[in-house]
């Protein structure tokens, strides 16, 4: 006789889900098209059909531990496919922006920011802790003169303020993590897990299809995904080259602040903020138009996007007005660009950046996982 299971749905999830950009999981009648055309779907672990009737059923204790839900770069391949426009795609992602708070630490943070209403309290916070920090010091004033930034908001001032920040951010993303790595071994494969095994044979090729991105090649439907995808990526790190040498050289070398505009690594910080812009464009062009391709947007997907692009922009306006010799203007929009840099910064355990880290642990463990089951796969007479 075969086993009984007792499914124990959690109907409040669905509606976090649905909540979360999911609001088309119910349309799916589990035809499996969405597993057959996904590039990326193995024979092993197919996705994501299964992940879809776990979502319809309210299955959470599943789906917070799949990590197959973290290897989907959302190319929309299956939801173009979908004869029942369930956006397969749309809903790995809104399962994703869900774990992002159901991991996060403290957890009323992670679901704080996945709700608009709470915005202003979040983006007031930093503006408080600035200007408190900035009145303290007697900095609380447009200085006279030439327009020098470290005379407004010292390094002595800021510096200090973000290296907290930094470090708040890694305990709290850092106890998120192990809580997910706990969840991931705990998956029903049957996987014996061994962290150093895994390190051996899954890390480095793991971290090379995460730089390179690799496997986003196979996917068809929409090429300038994988394009502004890269785009944005590597003007990122771009500006956080930049950022750790300046922070370097400012104490060790003492580098001169502002930098030229000839300068390597304003040259480098100007490329990064043009790749940046190209690739946010390029995602906004795609989700204005609509269909099937663009997929579903939950505010968290709004959140990203627009605070990348505000303090790119924020960042060139600075610039543009320190050359101009509009003073009140610079240091009004540097004031403004600090505190969205702050945000983006303290936030980052609860935001959709956060998947840089939780995607890299997912395709690390799906390697292994895969490798350790073709290995242990039952041999046939």
């Amino acid at each position: 006789m075969a086993q009984r299971i007792n499914i124990q749905p959690d109907k409040g999830f669905v509606k976090e889900v649905i909540k979360c950009g999911g609001d088309s999981v119910k349309k799916c009648y589990q035809c499996a098209t969405c597993s057959i055309v996904c590039p990326l779907s193995s024979e092993e672990n197919p996705f994501p059909r299964k992940e879809m009737l776990w979502t319809q059923w309210g299955l959470k204790d599943k789906l917070v531990k799949d990590p197959d839900i973290w290897l989907c770069y959302q190319c929309s391949d299956c939801s173009v496919q979908c004869p029942r426009d369930a956006s397969p795609g749309s809903v790995l992602a809104a399962i994703r922006n869900y774990c992002f708070g159901y991991y996060a630490f403290p957890r009323f943070l992670g679901k704080a920011f996945r709700d608009w209403r709470f915005l202003p309290f979040l983006l007031g916070f930093p503006v408080i802790i600035l200007l408190i920090l900035l009145g303290a010091t007697g900095h609380l004033h447009i200085p006279e003169g030439p327009i020098v930034f470290d005379e407004f908001v010292p390094h002595i001032i800021v510096d200090p303020l973000f290296i907290v920040l930094v470090g708040i951010a890694f305990v709290n993303i850092a106890i998120s993590l192990s809580r997910f790595l706990k969840m991931l071994r705990s998956d029903d494969t049957g996987t014996e897990f061994s962290i150093i095994d895994v390190l051996k044979k899954s890390a480095i090729p793991s971290a090379l299809e995460f730089i390179t991105h690799k496997k986003f090649n196979e996917c068809g439907t929409d090429e300038t995904k994988r394009i502004s995808h890269m785009y944005i990526v590597y003007g990122c790190l771009a500006f956080f080259v930049v950022t750790t040498c300046i922070f370097l050289g400012t104490y060790t070398i003492g580098i001169d602040l502002p930098l030229a505009m000839y300068n390597p690594l304003k040259i480098i910080a100007n490329l990064g903020a043009v790749l940046v812009l190209i690739g946010c464009s390029i995602v906004l062009h795609r989700k204005f138009r609509g269909g099937k391709d663009a997929g579903n947007s939950s505010f968290l997907d709004w959140n990203l996007i627009f605070l990348i692009i505000a303090v790119v922009v924020l960042g060139l306006f600075t610039e543009f007005a320190r050359l101009m010799e509009l003073t009140t203007a610079a240091y009004s929009l540097y004031f403004v660009h600090l505190v969205l840099v702050f945000y983006g910064i303290f936030y980052f355990p609860y935001s959709k950046l956060a998947h840089l880290l939780y995607r890299s642990l997912a395709i690390i463990y799906a390697d292994y996982r895969q490798q350790y089951m073709l290995e242990n796969k039952p041999k046939q007479d």
